[in-house]
């Protein structure tokens, strides 16, 4: 498969293409990094999806996933990415001081990339922030982890709801939420 060969004109439209030329019947791991490949040639970098995202795309035209490799797939691919914006090791959701100091990091990464003007690094840095949110959510919800872990949990995910609906407002939405009762009562 040459890149000069592809006919589509959409990051969509080429996904399908691509995936009817591997004339595969199951779509996993090897059919998805082939389409990255090729929309990354087709586009240029940083133009690709998500491997869930075009597995999404392939599964909405009929195609049959195999989603253990699709998840497996997806989740290296995100900790990629977030190392190119970040190392991995400068964030923390495990506890509300640590959640403080990522979020305020992710802050710092959101305005450099608005001034900037780099809207996929700011889409990948709230993909980003969203599966931290999904995280602490489903520790929250988990009936194996203590009770003050989880209500921790579920404070977090809310910080990283109100931080993704009004970043501008988030700093002082956190200090007003900090003198709370609900918030006191949390932390002693």
């Amino acid at each position: 498969m040459k890149a000069n060969t592809w006919r589509a004109r959409t990051k969509h439209d080429l996904i399908i293409e691509v995936w009817e030329a591997l004339d595969c019947e199951t779509v996993g791991a090897r059919e998805l990094k082939q389409i990255q490949k090729v929309v990354t040639q087709k586009f240029g970098a940083g133009s690709a999806d998500s491997p869930a995202s075009i597995a999404r795309t392939l599964a909405d035209e009929g195609a049959v996933l195999r989603h253990p490799e699709v998840l497996m797939l997806d989740t290296e691919w995100r900790e990629r990415e977030l190392s190119v914006l970040i190392p991995p090791d400068e964030l923390s959701f495990s506890s509300l001081a640590e959640a403080s100091a990522s979020i305020k990091k992710l802050d710092t990464l959101r305005r450099k990339f608005e001034q900037n003007q780099e809207p996929q690094k700011l889409g990948r840095l709230r993909e980003m922030t969203l599966q931290f949110k999904q995280d602490a959510s489903g520790m929250a919800r988990s009936k194996t982890v203590e009770r003050q872990k989880r209500l921790e949990a579920k404070e977090i995910a809310q910080w990283l709801t109100v931080w993704l609906q009004s970043p501008d407002i988030f700093e002082d939405w956190l200090s007003l939420r900090q003198r709370s009762t609900e918030f006191i009562q949390l932390t002693s």
